[in-house]
């Protein structure tokens, strides 16, 4: 072959590579859906939801693209997990515990009362045998979870008058999901499981007396102050809520092992980083609420607070009676927080009482 035969057949080939190239690259794309439990951009955690499935887009180079759809969207919020167990979306990003009705396991993945803060859970998760048994529930319904996100420990509600004993929790009407709902249930309250974008409304009408949700930075954001000015804390439902993104697992056993890492990272992520957003923003809110919105902070009496513990601890305990899952989780969980009670009693605890009683901040 001459040299201009050789040139001609060389550019020949150099264009056919990169005609190929492209159709190799749109074969490898993937378009994945993820449902969530929030409205569309709200504070926190919408705007969680969509970091998560902006990495995943960016971290795989587009080759695993994550398009969102916000609660309502696709379907509605309560059937996220129902979408992703069936493979009409890939992904979902909510909070696990409700997906109660499924098995009560789900709610030691997200918060049980008096349960574990959010340091603690994720120890649990991470070295204390928790994700094989996330794994272990979700084999059974065809999810693969993986923690995503906390808020912290949560505030413990709205009221038209402040909870001063827990006579005033009787009869009462409000919103609470999880655990959390059955324990108002066991004092005599009525509770309500509303995703968030029907709460407001709800409080509108009197079909609730009262609702918890987060805390400062997501309450004040749906407007609770607007109808209600009694703000109780601290919560005994939700000390530490993850939430999660859940995968069809048909579609992850499909990936390979560096894009299941891929994205385990890209959750690991947002964990972290939705944590240090609502510690950063809950104060700057809960200063606005007060002095900006005329809200009365109230502390539970520890009458009432105890009665709601006590309460806590037998709801808690009877998932470990459903059946052989709910009392590996259970018995899980219990242990975990007993070796890891003391370290958090004499380290964080201890330091930040010490901290504002010697700075009186």
């Amino acid at each position: 072959m001459d040299r201009r035969s050789f040139i001609k057949a060389a550019g020949v080939g150099a264009a056919a590579s990169s005609l190929a190239a492209p159709a190799v690259l749109a074969q490898d794309k993937q378009v994945v859906r993820m449902v969530t439990t929030w409205p569309r951009n709200f504070p926190g955690l919408g705007t969680g939801a969509q970091r998560v499935a902006d990495r995943i887009t960016a971290t795989s180079g587009g080759r695993i693209e994550v398009k969102l759809f916000a609660a309502g969207e696709l379907v509605p919020a309560f059937e996220s997990f129902d979408a992703v167990a069936t493979g009409a979306a890939e992904m979902y990003h909510g909070a696990d515990y409700y997906w109660q009705g499924k098995h009560k396991g789900y709610n030691f993945f997200t918060s049980v009362p008096m349960g574990f803060t959010a340091w603690e859970l994720n120890a649990w998760i991470h070295y204390g045998g928790g994700q094989a048994l996330w794994d272990e529930l979700g084999q059974n319904f065809g999810v693969k979870a993986i923690m995503a996100g906390n808020t912290g420990v949560q505030f413990g509600g709205w009221f038209r008058n402040p909870i001063m004993s827990l006579d005033d929790m009787k009869g009462l009407k409000m919103r609470m999901p999880g655990l959390g709902g059955e324990v108002l249930r066991s004092v005599g309250a009525s509770a309500v499981a509303l995703p968030g974008g029907e709460i407001f409304p709800a409080l509108q009408a009197g079909t609730i007396d009262a609702t918890e949700w987060v805390g400062p930075y997501n309450d004040m954001a749906f407007g609770f102050q607007n109808i209600l000015k009694n703000y109780m804390y601290p919560g005994f439902h939700e000390p530490g809520s993850g939430l999660a993104v859940g995968i069809n697992q048909g579609w992850w056993d499909k990936l390979d092992a560096a894009d299941q890492a891929l994205i385990e990272a890209c959750c690991t992520a947002e964990n972290d980083i939705m944590m240090a957003e609502y510690n950063a923003r809950n104060g700057e809110s809960l200063d606005k609420l007060i002095n900006e919105h005329g809200v009365m902070l109230h502390r539970f009496p520890d009458d009432v607070f105890g009665a709601l513990a006590k309460a806590s601890e037998e709801v808690v305990a009877s998932v470990g009676e459903t059946d052989e899952i709910g009392k590996k989780i259970y018995e899980s969980y219990a242990a975990f927080r007993k070796s890891v009670a003391p370290i958090t009693r004499i380290s964080e605890e201890a330091y930040t009482a010490a901290r504002f009683k010697a700075l009186d901040i």
